[in-house]
């Protein structure tokens, strides 16, 4: 079902929206080569203690799951783009990190991600890892009252085409409220001028993700984690956006943290 939300109730989801801002800051600045995968679990787990936030993932079981996830965010490194289970790895210098978070506060849910290089960056990395961000933009900037969601997945794979990425439209935004994952899903590749009709009071997650020379995915043994199947790397870069008459609201907004 397909929820609209009132003025005072995406107030109300401000507050969660802040907090993943803050922490994915928090976490781009302390992420560095040789820190250890589940020290950035244990870190993120801190700083939800502390807010008296309630993680979204620990308990997290959908059907393509094959347990509850376990930890309270994702982290996936270079060929991995989703979902990606933290285990006991260093980060080496290069690496493609994607690191992705979702909590509830108070009772209302948000969603973001965002893509880095830790250490030497490779000019490619860097690359598909800007496509994301700005397929990102242009899917905001699409999130406008009277377009629809093919207008939103028209202007994410307008980005990534251009560049020359294809598209994968098994996973993408999804709505959020107080649940994580909710109606509709927004693929990041569609016709503009279809599908659910945009309205005040929506809110979604948008969510471009691609891989460098690729749109097929493989599961890891540990049943979460999505990587490329020809082994490229990939990147993910995520919003939590209300709709609204006065234009869309980005709510886990990271500028002036630190980080995009």
């Amino acid at each position: 079902m397909i929820e609209l939300r009132t003025p005072t109730e995406i107030d109300a989801m401000r507050p969660a929206g802040r907090f993943v801002a803050e922490t994915l800051a928090t976490l781009r600045e302390e992420i560095t080569v040789g820190m250890n995968l589940l020290a950035i679990d244990r870190r993120a787990h801190e700083l939800i203690r502390k807010a008296g936030a309630e993680s979204c993932y620990i308990d997290y079981h959908p059907s393509f799951g094959a347990s509850p996830f376990g930890k309270v965010i994702c982290t996936s490194i270079n060929d991995a783009v989703l979902h990606g289970l933290p285990f006991d790895y260093a980060l080496r210098d290069g690496d493609l990190v994607s690191v992705d978070f979702a909590v509830s506060v108070n009772g209302w849910v948000a969603d973001s991600a965002l893509s880095f290089v830790v250490g030497t960056p490779r000019d490619e990395d860097l690359a598909l890892i800007d496509t994301t961000e700005r397929a990102l933009d242009a899917a905001i900037s699409a999130a406008i009252v009277g377009n629809r969601i093919g207008d939103i997945s028209a202007a994410i794979a307008e980005t990534a085409h251009a560049d020359g990425y294809s598209i994968n439209t098994d996973f993408g935004g999804h709505g959020v409220g107080r649940v994580m994952h909710g109606d509709p899903h927004v693929p990041n590749d569609g016709r503009a001028g279809r599908g659910f009709p945009l309205r005040d009071g929506l809110v979604l997650a948008l969510e471009p993700w691609f891989l460098q020379t690729t749109d097929k995915l493989v599961t890891d043994p540990d049943g979460w984690t999505l990587r490329s199947a020809d082994g490229s790397r990939g990147a993910h870069s995520e919003h939590t956006v209300a709709i609204t008459d006065a234009g869309p609201i980005v709510l886990t907004d990271r500028s002036g943290l630190g980080t995009n």
